[in-house]
């Protein structure tokens, strides 16, 4: 333990004393050490952004040194009975005095208050974004990503030309070989298709995750409430972390911040093109929300940028776990009381025929239709339904006395079991159509929700 304090001036004091110190016994030694060095620590009211020892350089600084984590640079700073305590801030009271500052105001503020206790999460996507904001601010600042062993070539590529632009060395953080060798070797390289993401997730992203955040007491991330209107539409500015713990540990040990979370994902790429800053090239095929290579695609037409991830699941379960503390049970209170949640209702129209349960059953006994319906089966609730509300609207309007009926039925709650047996329910939106001469519905293959698109489909098969 000696050894990391030796640049305190408890320690130069020691030194003069050496003499008669090595006289003593051993472990009288030891606690002689202790009790001197203890004597000049910092009190538990100290300012966030005292460093913890004046010795430890920033990691940006010359000649920077790649580190595998940021648990061994985080771990040698100091002895756990020398780290300083934080003081205690009403974090909601700060979020809202900061709600109306630019993100360079905040990212300013958290290093200022964070030091180098705090590192930007950097995951080769537009929140590159963090990095420039953190480089205008003339501050020291740390990144780190989650290295999973299956991003793009392209995103590799980009982690290069960010780390040479900025002089910088980012701190990669990787899963257990162990856990990802039980994984696959028990259920196979992509068993996520076939039971989730979620336990993929957290052996490559979630663990080394909470590991990384043990040796901080606070992280940067790009999140946006317009990213995923389901899960992150109420994200704060700053917050006590609501799932992972800091170097502290326990509840509340650990802040996020958000720099960007109020500003909209057409101006981080104003910036970004105005500052010049270099971006993934996976973006210009079409790809928005970047992943790992076997869970992220282009998002099409009509298409929220989340429905680039893990498209083959409900909406609700578009997070990998990294931002868990967002998700919000929608049913929770109201099925509580044994009632539906209370949304407000979509594709709202006079075009628009509102299905019930017994209108389907009857659309699939009949065999000869005087009529081809088109319906989505959707939930209020799902923002990729939102996302598709405007042009589903737009094609019961141009359908209108065309012969072909335009419905919507709600799939969601306890119609959902029968959907997913009846209609071939996959993930909300689903579209079918049901023909005139035809007695079984047929789905909507493609995830393009334009109304051209969609007028092809019914033109094609009505």
């Amino acid at each position: 333990m000696a050894f990391s304090v030796t640049s305190s001036p408890a320690a130069i004091r020691s030194s003069s004393l050496s003499s008669s110190f090595d006289q003593l016994p051993r472990a009288a030694q030891f606690s002689a050490f202790q009790a001197l060095d203890r004597s000049h620590l910092p009190s538990a009211a100290a300012n966030f952004s005292r460093r913890r020892c004046s010795a430890v350089r920033q990691l940006n600084a010359a000649e920077p040194k790649r580190n595998d984590s940021i648990v061994p640079s985080a771990a040698t700073l100091s002895p756990p009975e020398l780290v300083e305590k934080l003081e205690e801030e009403d974090y909601e009271k700060l979020a809202e005095e900061l709600t109306n500052a630019s993100p360079l105001q905040i990212m300013d503020k958290a290093l200022e208050k964070f030091g180098n206790d705090i590192a930007i999460a950097f995951s080769g996507a537009e929140d590159v974004a963090l990095i420039e904001y953190a480089h205008l601010t003339g501050r020291p600042f740390r990144v780190f990503s989650l290295d999973t062993g299956r991003l793009n070539p392209e995103t590799y590529k980009f982690f290069d030309q960010v780390e040479k632009r900025y002089n910088i060395r980012i701190e990669y953080t990787f899963p257990e070989a162990e856990e990802v060798q039980s994984l696959v070797r028990t259920k196979g390289l992509f068993s996520f298709y076939e039971d989730g993401h979620q336990e993929c997730c957290r052996v490559r992203k979630v663990k080394p995750l909470r590991r990384a955040l043990k040796g901080l007491r606070a992280w940067i991330t790009g999140q946006r409430k317009d990213q995923s209107p389901g899960t992150r539409s109420e994200v704060p500015v700053v917050q006590v972390d609501p799932v992972f713990e800091g170097l502290e540990g326990g509840v509340g040990s650990l802040v996020k911040w958000n720099p960007v979370a109020n500003v909209k994902g057409n101006d981080v790429w104003n910036f970004l093109r105005a500052m010049d800053v270099p971006v993934n090239t996976l973006h210009a095929q079409g790809y928005i929300s970047i992943g790992c290579e076997p869970c992220t695609r282009p998002v099409l037409p009509g298409q929220h940028e989340r429905e680039g991830r893990w498209w083959w699941e409900d909406a609700k379960a578009k997070e990998c776990g990294l931002h868990k503390g967002n998700i919000k049970d929608e049913n929770s209170t109201a099925e509580a009381n044994g009632l539906a949640p209370v949304v407000a209702d979509l594709f709202v129209t006079k075009n628009m025929v509102d299905l019930t349960r017994v209108g389907i059953e009857n659309l699939l006994k009949l065999k000869d239709r005087k009529e081809a319906w088109i319906v989505v089966m959707y939930a209020p609730w799902c923002q990729f339904c939102q996302g598709m509300e405007a042009s589903y609207v737009e094609l019961a309007d141009k359908l209108e006395g065309s012969g072909v009926r335009v419905g919507k039925f709600r799939a969601d709650g306890e119609e959902k079991e029968f959907a997913q047996k009846e209609l071939s329910l996959g993930s909300f939106p689903t579209v079918v159509l049901f023909p005139k001469h035809s007695s079984r519905p047929i789905k909507y293959p493609s995830e393009k929700r334009d109304v051209d698109s969609l007028m092809a489909f019914v033109n094609a098969l009505q």
